[in-house]
């Protein structure tokens, strides 16, 4: 049974069985309330049944607008009757083979019937569906599906039904899911989901792609947690996605799949949700394999270049990074595209070796800044100042670094002035006022950003507590070290809890720092033991406890106690962790030189310099270890505290062995000067370097 439109004299016409029938004979008695008598006329002129007819008068309603008469005419129809009548001769229907005339079987005649009384179910589910009643669309729509399921138990194969009757179990597997979903019955949804795309429903490729990325978008933003699937639906050996993401991923590299095997068109939105995916969960290294491997012309080269570019940003991989951005900054290709000359600033402000060409990328970027752009320019001119203020780390000179970092100010400064509620670059701002110690500026910055973020972020309650320690307010950066440990999570506590260990020790409560320690391992432990279970994202270390730092940190303050044997316990216990430190050796030649052992403490000392060159604590160790030796090492002291005055201009100890040296190299005025430095910064010094954290 079909309902077409004649093509010659524009009148629609019933055909069924061998007879047509005008339409406009049957809208007229629709239009006078007259439904039995419709479907009478119908039922003689084309040989129809009750089911039949009713489904036919049904789609006429629904195609002319009204939705609740369509209603009214469907509810007379039994479903499961019809369906049992049908399902003897759908069930058995021969494969069609090629070269003979096609002519309609008794079993052709039974899906054209079932194929208008499923039709019917269909538009039934689409009128409760216009009219809001979500739920008993639904029931309407799996009642299609399930009706199906009894007639083909084995699945449907392609030659088992024809084209009608495959478009319509199409658009019910396609249209179920939506229906729970708008209903909000989340549960049902996702085993309507699951079943349209584990049964056979011999669905084409475009509307199996349809679904995956329908299910892939509910997964990932609907904030429903999907249950995994059921063991009935699991098959021995195959991979079981454990949660929305492992599932949603699966679908997305289905469907890249289906793409590069031509099954399917191109849909951009795939690999914006597989970049959405694999970035919650930190997996960009394998979201940049999937750049790769997408075929040639499916991005502009450049586009490829700037996303993996991104992809091994975020990796950690900044080299392989940088080097893409630059091919796509050539001047053949995009030199002055302003996202890749910010990310490449972005990428250089981190190493104060490429800082300088960041400075290059910036000022680029903050001239290119126009017209639809100009909102740029506050990024332009953050990125500016965080690539002068690192290459003031490596300036040949005290005055090339004086001035490289007065500039990264005015930048930072100007960039906060046209992006006043930026939070990120108030907090910036506020850091580099920190590092040079203009610690009232630092405070309303940090006090800004906190505000701004709502105590939310872990490293508001680090700065306001490291600043207020740099003021000698121990007692208030306490208060606000255990405020902070009461508003964030257990696993981010490590570095809040180090702080309050060394707060402890700053007001001379040695015995508390051991304890706050002792908690800290603890939580080590507690970490380790849920470390086996899956993580939606995984943590970046700076939000873990760190089990060598706390025994570093434990073996320095037995050290300071001159608890030696213990010192040495927790140092073994962090070799175990990490052989190879800088913090170890200069650790170990604290110990030596609180025994005595000057040779052995120069010696760690010098192995900790050859490990890290610009380990500052260990410069300072070997050159007051040098400086014991007499008149003729003073030299080499004063080179090495000279070099770790050029990493770090603001460690108080650096200026006051450099005072001790020019105090016995009879250098009375030099000597002076560097205690008074020492002096100063030891008002303003914080309990641990401001380095160190951001």
């Amino acid at each position: 049974m079909e309902s077409s439109e004649h093509e010659r004299l524009s009148v629609r016409e019933f055909r069924a069985n061998g007879s047509s029938m005008i339409t406009s004979e049957v809208e007229a008695k629709l239009d006078e309330g007259n439904i039995q008598e419709a479907e009478s006329s119908l039922r003689e002129g084309l040989s129809l049944n009750f089911e039949e007819a009713r489904a036919l008068l049904g789609k006429l309603e629904y195609q002319r607008g009204n939705v609740e008469g369509a209603l009214r005419v469907f509810d007379g129809i039994d479903l499961q009757a019809a369906i049992q009548r049908l399902q003897p001769t759908l069930a058995e229907k021969p494969p069609v083979k090629k070269g003979r005339p096609r002519t309609e079987s008794p079993s052709s005649v039974s899906q054209h019937a079932a194929s208008l009384v499923l039709e019917a179910i269909y538009l039934k589910s689409k009128s409760q569906q216009k009219l809001g009643k979500f739920a008993e669309a639904a029931n309407d729509c799996k009642q299609i599906l399930d009706a199906v399921e009894k007639i083909f138990y084995q699945g449907i194969l392609d030659f088992q039904v024809d084209n009608k009757l495959q478009e319509i179990v199409s658009h019910a597997v396609e249209l179920l899911p939506e229906l729970w979903k708008q209903g909000g019955f989340y549960d049902e949804a996702i085993s309507a989901y699951r079943r349209a795309l584990l049964s056979q429903w011999n669905l084409d490729n475009e509307c199996c792609s349809r679904i995956q990325k329908s299910f892939v978008v509910f997964l990932l933003y609907s904030g429903v947690e999907a249950s995994p699937p059921s063991l009935a639906v699991q098959i021995d050996g195959s991979y079981v996605p454990k949660n929305n993401l492992e599932e949603a991923i699966l679908l997305l590299m289905i469907l890249i799949r289906k793409f590069c095997n031509g099954k399917i068109k191109w849909d951009p939105s795939i690999m914006e949700h597989l970049t959405f995916a694999f970035s919650i969960c930190s997996q960009t290294s394998v979201l940049a394999k999937q750049f790769e491997d997408l075929m040639p012309g499916v991005y502009h080269r450049i586009d490829r270049w700037n996303s993996l570019a991104l992809c091994h940003f975020a990796a950690g991989k900044n080299v392989s990074a940088l080097n893409l951005i630059r091919k796509s900054l050539h001047k053949h290709e995009r030199p002055d595209d302003l996202t890749s000359l910010l990310l490449a600033a972005k990428i250089c402000s981190e190493d104060p070796y490429l800082a300088g060409e960041g400075v290059g990328h910036a000022q680029k970027a903050f001239s290119n800044a126009h017209g639809p752009n100009e909102h740029l320019k506050g990024v332009a001119l953050r990125m500016l100042g965080l690539c002068l203020g690192k290459q003031a780390k490596v300036a040949s000179s005290d005055f090339e670094r004086s001035r490289l970092q007065s500039k990264a100010l005015e930048s930072l400064e100007e960039a906060t002035r046209l992006e006043k509620n930026n939070s990120d670059l108030i907090f910036e701002l506020a850091v580099q006022y920190a590092k040079h110690r203009n610690l009232t500026a630092a405070l309303r910055s940090a006090r800004h950003f906190f505000n701004e973020t709502g105590g939310s972020v872990i490293k508001a309650w680090i700065l306001l507590a490291l600043i207020l320690s740099a003021q000698q307010r121990f007692p208030e950066a306490e208060v606000v070290t255990d405020a902070g440990l009461d508003q964030t999570a257990r696993w981010e506590q490590g570095s809040l809890l180090k702080l309050k260990a060394k707060l402890k020790v700053s007001q001379l409560k040695p015995m508390d720092a051991i304890e706050t320690y002792r908690y800290l391992l603890a939580l080590v432990q507690a970490q380790r033991k849920s470390s086996g279970s899956f993580q939606i994202s995984s943590k970046v270390d700076d939000d873990k406890v760190n089990e060598f730092d706390i025994w570093h940190g434990l073996a320095n303050l037995y050290a300071s106690l001159s608890h030696w044997k213990d010192a040495e316990i927790c140092l073994q216990k962090a070799r175990e962790l990490k052989e190879y430190s800088a913090a170890i050796l200069h650790t170990e030649g604290i110990l030596f030189e609180g025994r005595g052992q000057n040779i052995e403490a120069l010696n760690a000392s010098i192995n900790a310099v050859l490990v890290e060159p610009n380990h500052i604590p260990s410069k300072l160790l070997m050159s007051a270890l040098i400086h014991k030796m007499g008149t003729k090492a003073l030299p080499a002291a004063r080179s090495m505290l000279s070099d770790a005055l050029r990493i770090e201009p603001t460690n108080r100890m650096a200026w006051y062995y450099l005072g001790l040296v020019h105090k016995h190299d009879g250098r009375i005025s030099d000597a002076a000067d560097c205690f008074q430095a020492a002096s100063m910064l030891e008002e303003l010094d914080p309990i641990e370097s401001f380095s160190n954290f951001f």
